[in-house]
Order: structure tokens, then C-alpha cells, then sequence
């Protein structure tokens, strides 16, 4: 077994279950060592990595970029890690015995500085003199007794909050803030192997109520790199009416995530999900009630014969027509002159909208424009309306 030890004195905003949850990228098992400290035993993933330099490389630029510092060490325990991690990563035998969290004033009048200079005393003395959770955890430390671990279990939803350096007044320079956040989520949602449909980015001010900030995905996504373009979109329209002074991000409802095939002769599905990101970067810039699909509605006003729908819905369901219909409707219609225009086609009456209140008795026509253009319109109460256009 080999353990890799996080010496964390410095957590910043981070809390320790926040980076415990990014660490599980790595390995499913790591170990709690509150308040500033955890472990996590690698063996099993070394080869995915490449061996424990490049793992270890992984992680400390991983740390790195969610403004977390601190120590790392190996061993071939947890106990021993930990120490190796707290002295700096010296050698076991060169670390001061302050790195075991005991009283050590007994041993420094003694002159003994080092565990090496403590594994030296003869045992039976050393037993007599000292408390015997000492020998205890020398002996996990060399791996003479078992030093069984609590595993730490990624949480089922996500929540942080980061204070900032100094009061925000733009939407765009909380990105940066955001994205430490975001990479957790991303690591969070890595160890789970599962990913979400929504977010929500909480601005916190001094005064005024919180602001959130909710971005939808098309597709169950896990990369904080795509979070962070959907966040950039939605706060390229978002003005702030006050200074934020802390980010809260809250994720909930984590669905499987599923890894892809390529296929050799093209990848449909691929192709499926770059239309579904280009769908959800026009909802987050433009806001989701303003992209939409449409679909047909069965009634006989025109007006009426549409609906929104999810982009990619389909409702097989015709509206009821009996004559030409031109692609433009003028919305709302426009009152004219009929003598303007050549009847060509028509009357066809529509007569409906009595249930919801809106009734409409009318009579269309197919007409020509002194342009030459087609046109619809309708009669209705002795006046004459343009209500579409031909291409």
C-alpha cells in the first residue's frame, strides 16, 4: 500500500469535506485527519496516472487552482505520511517528534529531538517512561500494528461559500472566485462519477438580499471548464445593483454521468450534444424563456396555432386548415385599405375562440400588394386587416 499525505495549515475558504471530495478524483479512499489534514491511499492508482510523481503533480496543481497550499508526503502508512507530510516530507527517521502531536518535553530533556533517536531507546525503558498511545503510533507508523481508516464518503449535493479578497462591482470579475468553486463541484461530481442539469451561483452582499444565479445545462455535464462558460454568459447581461462580497454555489440532484463511444464513421451523438451546448450558451446569454422550439396547436386561429415547446419536442398533432397559409404572420394584425390590394383567393371563414373569450369571426383572403407581394387578410366587423405574408 502506498498513502499520500495532505498537510493543509492554510484552508482558506475550502473546507476540509470540500477538498476531501475533490481528492476522491484520485482515489475512492481517503481519510479525514481533522481539522487541517487527510490521507488517501494511491496504489491502486498509480498506473491510470502514470506513478506517483505525476499523480502527486496532479494534485498539487489541482490544490493549486482552488487556492489551497500545504504539504505532501509519501508512506507506506497513513501514520507515517501524516508525520512526513507535517515535517516538510524529510526523511521518517530526521523528523522532529512534534510531527506525533505528543508532549515531547520529556524526550528534548533527555536530548532526544527525532523519532530516530526515539525508535533507538531500548522499548522496555521507553514503555515505563512515556504513555503508551506514544508506542502505539510508532508502531502504526512503521506498520507494526494495523491503523484502521474511516473512508470519506462524497456527499450527495454541494455547497460552498467563498468571502472575497475585496468587494466585486462587475459581474465579470467574480469568474475568477467562481471558478474555485466550480472545481470543486468538478471534483466533488468526479468521485461520484455523476454530473448535473443545474446550478446556482449565489452573489452575497453586505446589505441587500442575495442574488442568485441559476444556470441550466442541456445535458448531465461534470466540467467546471463548461460551468464557467455558461456562468460567463449569464453574467455578461447580469448587472449588479450592489457589491458582492462572497460566492455561494449550491448543486443539488447529481444524475449518472455516462462515458462516450466514438463511433468510426462519424458520432451522431456527438454531434447531438455540441447542438445541446449551443443551446444551453443561447439560454444562458439570452435567458431561457427566449429560446425555445415551436410546435402546432390544434385551432383555427392563427395566432393560436402555435406553442412552445423544449427544443427537440415534437407533437404530431396538425392544426385544423382548409386553406393556403402564408409562413409570416403580422403580429399584431395591421388595418388597411382593401382597395390597396387584389383579391385573388377566398372567403374562408374562421369562426372560433368562444370558449376562451377571445372570439373571432373572419374572413380571409389570399390578395396582391401594388408591390406584387402576397398577401392574407381578413374582413372582420366591416374592417380589413393584413394578418400575413407569402414568401
Amino acid at each position: 500500500m502506498l498513502w499520500v499525505a495532505l498537510h493543509l495549515p492554510s484552508l482558506g475558504e475550502a473546507t476540509l469535506e470540500n477538498v476531501a471530495a475533490w481528492t476522491c478524483r484520485f482515489t475512492p479512499r481517503v481519510s479525514l485527519e481533522p481539522p487541517r489534514e487527510l490521507v488517501a491511499e494511491i496504489a491502486g492508482s498509480l498506473r491510470y496516472f502514470g506513478g506517483a510523481i505525476p499523480l502527486l503533480h496532479a494534485l498539487r496543481e489541482g490544490l493549486r487552482e482552488l487556492g489551497v497550499e500545504g504539504s505532501f508526503a509519501l508512506a507506506a502508512t497513513p501514520r507515517a505520511a501524516l508525520w512526513r507530510a507535517r515535517g516538510g516530507g524529510a526523511r521518517f527517521e530526521a523528523l522532529p517528534l512534534s510531527v506525533m502531536g505528543c508532549d515531547d518535553r520529556f524526550f528534548r530533556s533527555i536530548g532526544v529531538a527525532t523519532i530516530g533517536a526515539l525508535l533507538r531507546l531500548p522499548r522496555d525503558g521507553l514503555a515505563k517512561r512515556c504513555d503508551r498511545c506514544v508506542l502505539e503510533d510508532l508502531d502504526r507508523a512503521r506498520g507494526v500494528l494495523p491503523e484502521p481508516r474511516a473512508f470519506f464518503s462524497p456527499p450527495p449535493r454541494f455547497r460552498a461559500t467563498l468571502e472575497l479578497a475585496a468587494e466585486a462591482t462587475h459581474a465579470e470579475g467574480l469568474l475568477f472566485a467562481a471558478r474555485r468553486l466550480l472545481l470543486q463541484l468538478e471534483g466533488l461530481l468526479a468521485a461520484r462519477q455523476e454530473g448535473v442539469r443545474r446550478f446556482v451561483l449565489v452573489l452575497l452582499h453586505r446589505k441587500e438580499k442575495a442574488t442568485p444565479v441559476e444556470v441550466g445545462l442541456a445535458s448531465v455535464a461534470g466540467d467546471a471548464e463548461r460551468f464557467l462558460q455558461l456562468l460567463r454568459e449569464r453574467f455578461a447581461s447580469l448587472p449588479l445593483a450592489q457589491p458582492v462580497q462572497a460566492l455561494r454555489l449550491e448543486a443539488e440532484g447529481f444524475a449518472p454521468l455516462h462515458a462516450r463511444s466514438i463511433g468510426l464513421f462519424g458520432d451522431p451523438s456527438a454531434e447531438e450534444e455540441h447542438w445541446a451546448r449551443l443551446l444551453e450558451r443561447l439560454r444562458a446569454r439570452l435567458g431561457r424563456e427566449s429560446v425555445h422550439g415551436l410546435a402546432t396547436h390544434p385551432d383555427h386561429r392563427p395566432e393560436c396555432a402555435w406553442r412552445r415547446v423544449e427544443p427537440g419536442e415534437w407533437d404530431p398533432r396538425q392544426p385544423p386548415t382548409t386553406g393556403p397559409r402564408p409562413l409570416w404572420l403580422v403580429e399584431p394584425a395591421q388595418r388597411v385599405d382593401q382597395a390597396a390590394f387584389a383579391l385573388l383567393a377566398g372567403p374562408e371563414r374562421i369562426e372560433s375562440g368562444w370558449w376562451d373569450g377571445d372570439d373571432a369571426k373572419r374572413d380571409y383572403f389570399v390578395a396582391r400588394s401594388a408591390d406584387g407581394s402576397m398577401a392574407w387578410l381578413y374582413r372582420e366587423a366591416g374592417e380589413w386587416f393584413l394578418h400575413g405574408l407569402f414568401a
